[in-house]
């Protein structure tokens, strides 16, 4: 495993791995023990420079190519990924400190998201529009943007940088990606060699690891990306959009979310109770789409809170690699000490602790609280860790006020014996996705993702990724004579 990091713990730019030329390293840590995984010189804002002048170069023929030709390397990156399974596990396991689980998890939707780059590449149509001019014909072409900017994260670095360099690969765009630095290696050099050995050209993707601390605003202020693709907090997504507003160019904005998973009083108890804990629970809560929130009617509270608290009472806490283990690291001290930081706060102003998770290193065991005020700031706030709170609830029109008061609104969930009720609670939440008797974690590769409010601007997957990551062209032709007032 550690020749796997070592390996690709380069800067990959125009179809050259090479060291960057920062002043300083970048060192990947395994979160869970600690363990030196790979150590990689930063790349300048020259170097950024370098890779997007490829991307530039390259992008012409690219977008040129056959798409029928252009989906055969999504093929084959799909393979890749299919024969070496075990080995990509490994490393999300090491470099995220992801559980088995997880690792499954994000494996089996990033080769969805592969199989729908295949069919992305063909989905581009032109159209022909009718003119008041009968000899005039207006024909709408659907052209690639150019070249793409990507800036992915640290959660699903695999799935979440694949997601969105995929498709706008497969639409004729090139690519720079600059993954999360502490995922230099599942966020980033792993998507440019798995699709280096699947014969995609050189300069189409490259990959820098960096850091502002050594950029500055560089990666989305160059001139060369028309768009932007962010996914992360909306603390720096508004930095992102700010700056790329001010230089004209589009930016996709995928950002945190506050998702309550709201039980009505005709909700099967126990199966909310598995939906809850895994929406809250998984990957450590280290998810944008997490249940952080989860109200409860007040006709159901003790039952339901003595079976929730029970149920996580029996989680796991430990070693990622261990099949068995439900809760593994967070990514960093920094991500443990504040989310230990705001269990504390909480409870000093009030909150009671059903559970209290010790903190041991990076291990931040589950914590539940309830009894929390209403104006309390952690029920307004993305806690990024295994941190539920319980809200009860007299009735949906307090559970609508109280699921909606929320700077944010990614993701959500309703429970409940009758369906269509449950759809007439989602359609009066404003977020951009909400289920009905399931969980709030989802991703699917033909339904647009994306949130509102402080969620995003945007969204991805299917028909949503055709539009962000092409633009469309009018050319007329006059077939007859146009006659010109002077």
């Amino acid at each position: 495993m550690s020749s796997f990091f070592t390996d690709l713990a380069h800067q990959y730019i125009d179809g050259e791995w090479k060291a960057g030329s920062g002043s300083w390293d970048i060192i990947d840590f395994n979160p869970y023990n600690g363990e030196k995984l790979a150590s990689i010189t930063v790349a300048t804002a020259d170097e950024v420079d370098q890779a997007y002048r490829a991307a530039e170069r390259a992008q012409k023929a690219w977008g040129a190519t056959n798409p029928y030709a252009r989906r055969a390397v999504f093929e084959r990156a799909l393979r890749i990924v299919e024969d070496r399974e075990e080995e990509i596990s490994d490393a999300i396991v090491a470099e995220l400190g992801g559980t088995r689980l997880k690792a499954a998890f994000e494996i089996h939707l990033t080769k969805e998201f592969l199989r729908e780059a295949v069919h992305v590449a063909l989905q581009p149509e032109g159209r022909i529009l009718p003119s008041p001019d009968d000899t005039k014909e207006n024909r709408l072409y659907r052209v690639p943007v150019g070249v793409v900017g990507v800036i992915s994260p640290f959660n699903f670095p695999l799935l979440l940088s694949l997601k969105t360099v995929a498709p706008a690969l497969a639409l004729g765009n090139a690519v720079v990606l600059k993954p999360h630095q502490n995922t230099p290696v599942m966020g980033g050099s792993f998507l440019a060699k798995l699709f280096e050995e699947a014969g995609l050209p050189a300069g189409v993707l490259n990959v820098v690891i960096t850091d502002i601390a050594e950029i500055g605003d560089a990666f989305i202020e160059h001139p060369v990306p028309s768009v932007i693709s962010f996914t992360g907090s909306d603390r720096v997504g508004r930095h992102v959009g700010t700056v790329c507003a001010a230089n004209f160019k589009r930016s996709i904005l995928e950002l945190g979310g506050n998702s309550a998973l709201v039980v009505l009083d005709d909700a099967d108890i126990d199966y909310a109770v598995d939906a809850a804990v895994f929406s809250r629970f998984v990957h450590q809560g280290q998810v944008c789409m997490a249940a952080n929130r989860i109200l409860v009617d007040r006709s159901l509270e003790a039952e339901f809170t003595e079976r929730f608290v029970a149920k996580v009472a029996s989680l796991k806490v430990g070693d990622p690699a261990d099949p068995s283990t439900h809760i593994g690291p967070l990514i960093n001290s920094s991500q443990a000490d504040a989310v230990t930081k705001t269990v504390d706060q909480a409870v000093a102003a009030g909150a009671k602790a059903l559970l209290h998770g010790s903190t041991d290193g990076n291990l931040v065991a589950p914590t539940v609280l309830t009894d929390l005020a209403a104006d309390a700031p952690v029920l307004r706030q993305e806690v990024f860790g295994p941190v539920a709170l319980l809200v009860p609830f007299d009735g949906e029109e307090e559970a609508v006020r109280i699921a909606n008061d929320t700077p944010y609104g990614l993701s959500g969930a309703v429970h409940t014996a009758d369906v269509e009720r449950g759809v007439r609670f989602a359609q009066r939440i404003n977020s951009g996705m909400f289920h009905v008797n399931d969980g709030t974690v989802h991703d699917e590769p033909i339904v647009p993702f994306g949130g509102e409010k402080h969620s995003g601007v945007g969204r991805l997957n299917g028909e949503s990724t055709v539009d962000a990551f092409t633009t469309q062209q009018w050319i007329s032709v006059q077939h007859g004579r146009s006659r010109f007032p002077f």
